[in-house]
């Protein structure tokens, strides 16, 4: 991941939702969100990033923040997917072709493998932060929280 993109205005999109409905990433616009990508359902550490963010859900509520998986694939995986870790309190995103993935500078790993990585955008559709969770999907939500704590001028 290039930490170079923080700073420059968020890519838009529109994709799949796990409800079939079309998500339209300006709905966000004007509001504080993490925009989280993970590489393959039903793996472990996917299914762990998915249910830590799940966990800590009310407290980046609290703070006046959304959130929103995309990961790769068909809608029905992604569906089954979304069954698997639970009733999950916000959206998940199918980014069949990668072409969002690869707006928002999502390497493959091993040649095959999306990035796990997460963005912390602020209202004025900016990159704040940028963090990479190639295998730690608690810690990874962990430091996101703390960077909200610490670092980041919430308004």
């Amino acid at each position: 991941m290039n930490k170079s993109i923080i700073g420059q205005t968020a890519p838009d999109f529109t994709l799949q939702a796990d409800d079939s409905s079309m998500f339209d990433s300006t709905s966000l616009h004007g509001g504080w969100r993490v925009i989280f990508f993970y590489s393959a359902h039903n793996s472990p550490t996917c299914k762990r990033g998915c249910l830590t963010f799940k966990e800590q859900y009310e407290l980046f509520k609290s703070a006046g923040f959304s959130i929103v998986g995309i990961g790769p694939g068909s809608f029905e995986q992604l569906k089954e997917f979304k069954e698997s870790v639970g009733d999950l309190p916000f959206p998940l995103l199918t980014d069949v072709d990668r072409k969002v993935g690869t707006s928002y500078s999502i390497s493959l790993h091993l040649g095959q493998f999306p990035a796990k990585s997460s963005f912390v955008i602020g209202p004025d559709n900016k990159i704040r932060f940028v963090y990479d969770w190639l295998f730690r999907p608690r810690r990874h939500v962990a430091k996101i929280i703390a960077e909200i704590s610490s670092g980041l001028e919430v308004e």
